[in-house]
Formats: C-alpha cells, structure tokens, sequence
C-alpha cells in the first residue's frame, strides 16, 4: 500500500464498493478499496441486464472494467480482507487485514456483501447485529436496515452501501445505492467544510459549454445563478463564508463545461481505452486457439467494407 492514512476507507470491491469509490475518488478525496475477492456477484453464472451491455458480459470481464475504472480515477484497490474496524482515540477508524495491514480513515463505508463480522468493535450499543432462527438455529446478522437509505448510520464517519444495507438483489441496485451513498458522504463533508445544506450537494456532470445562454465572462450572471440555485431565500450566511463557498462552486462548474473539441477528444479516448481493454482480454484469451484466425478474418473483412 502507498499510505497508511486515507479520507476513505471502502470494504468490499464489488459494484457497490466501486461506486462508492468512483464517486468519491473523482471529488479528489484519497480512497483505498479492500477487497478479497469474495463478491457474491461472482455466482452469478453470467450478466444480462446491466445497462450498456446489449448481448451481456461475463462477470470476470464485468470485474475487470470496474476495476479499471476505479484505478483510472485514483482509487488504490488492495487484495486483502479486512478483519476489523475500531475506533481510534481521535474519533477516526482503524481499518486491519488479514495480512497485517493497517490504515485509518476518518470514513469507512462497508460495502460487503454477507459479513458484516469486521464491524462488531463499532457495536458498542449492540443494535448492529439481529438475531434470528433459521433450521432451529440460533444466528447472528448485520441488520439491514442499521444505516438509513442514504447509507449513514448512528456512527459518525460509518456508512453502508449495497447488499449490507438491503440493496442487492440486482447489479445495477448495488451500484446505484453505491453512487448514493459516495454522494451523501461528500454532501457530509462539504458540510463540514461549512458549506451550508442547499450548498451541500456535488453534481458530478459534464455539461456542454455550447448550451450556456449567457456570456461565459459576465461573472455576477454566474454569481446571480449561484444565488438561484445555491443560497436560501433567508439567510444569515457570513458574507467571507458565502464568498469562499459560491467561488469554489463557480469555478468547478465552469471546469464541468466542455468545449465541442474537448468532448470529441474524451469520446475518441473513451472508445480506444474500452477498445484496448476488451481487445487485450480477448486475444489474451484466443492466442493459442483455432478462434485467432477468425478473429483476424473478421477484422481484415471489416476494415474491407469500411473502405468502400
């Protein structure tokens, strides 16, 4: 690991953890995502209905990709299990592995899927774990609907996403509870940052610079939009807190305006990095098969029809 000291902290590398990890990594905080490799997305036989995937995927693939993304924006992924999460004396969380690994993070998001055992140093009110009979048997479970649907729970800093909170019954569910948990943990933060509750919320989305109705440079138009959208009607706002927030905002919705140029430039090295990725995967995967020939056959063919 590169450090021992991140803003957060995400159990469980499955659609869920990775969302979370997306969300939060592209604000800029620093993400370390465990995860053992255990995800019980891994029985499924093979992925039909996630959206973007027309003819399916197969899950190993579907793994690689997220994964890759989860690198591409920052995150480090450790193949690890994490064992146990504590309390330290300055308020933040102890995160220790089962390889002797250990890190702290004023945020951890447990995004496991069954096991939420690594959690029971935080269970001091014991209002966690449900008991319950199955076969005659006496058993033990995190309980489901222990954090709230944003995934915040009663412990500062501890939030839950996907199937340990309820929401795993489809892939995209997972991701989706994910994205909204990674959300309302940077709306915390930017809380804590003194940014009011209107304020709160990031929106994480290209927008196209051709589609602003105004004059890009009129800088008290942005400022009257800001004050539209971003301020409440009555408020008692310091003027230097209010000047601080409303410039932060402004110039990280300016950066989300894409000129044409810059959107046909990401699209062109969207389309090559998922074109290499699938490419390298699948010739990995034929190079000593009968299969590469036909591969090769059908590209020459295609590039034939392309240049008629």
């Amino acid at each position: 690991m590169s450090k021992s000291n991140y803003d957060v902290v995400v159990v469980g590398g499955g659609p869920a953890g990775c969302a979370v990890g997306i969300c939060t990594a592209r604000y800029g905080l620093n993400v370390v995502i465990f995860d053992r490799g255990n995800s019980s997305l891994r029985r499924c036989a093979f992925l039909e209905n996630y959206l973007g995937f027309p003819a399916g995927i197969d899950i190993q693939t579907f793994y690689e990709l997220m994964h890759a993304h989860v690198a591409d924006v920052g995150c480090e992924m450790v193949s690890d299990m994490v064992e146990s999460v504590t309390r330290t004396d300055d308020g933040s969380f102890r995160v220790r592995t089962q390889d002797g690994q250990s890190v702290q993070a004023p945020r951890v998001v447990a995004a496991t899927t069954y096991d939420g055992e690594y959690l029971r140093g935080l269970d001091s009110d014991e209002k966690m774990f449900d008991t319950h009979e199955h076969h005659g048997e006496v058993h033990e479970e995190f309980d489901r609907e222990y954090a709230d649907a944003d995934g915040r729970t009663p412990i500062e800093g501890l939030y839950v996403a996907g199937a340990l909170a309820g929401y795993g019954e489809q892939v995209l569910i997972a991701a989706g509870h994910g994205m909204a948990v990674g959300r309302e943990l940077v709306a915390n933060i930017r809380r804590d940052e003194g940014y009011w509750e209107e304020a709160a919320p990031h929106y994480d989305w290209m927008r196209r610079r051709a589609s602003l109705n105004y004059d890009w440079d009129d800088e008290e138009v942005w400022q009257q939009r800001f004050a539209d959208h971003r301020l409440p009607n009555d408020h008692d706002i310091k003027q230097e807190r209010l000047e601080h927030v409303r410039e932060q905002e402004i110039e990280f919705v300016k950066s989300a305006h894409l000129e044409a140029s810059e959107i046909e430039r990401r699209r062109e090295r969207a389309h090559r990095r998922l074109a290499a990725q699938l490419d390298e995967k699948f010739l990995l995967e034929v190079i000593d098969d009968n299969r590469l020939l036909e591969y090769v056959d059908e590209h020459v063919e295609q590039r034939r029809k392309d240049s008629e």
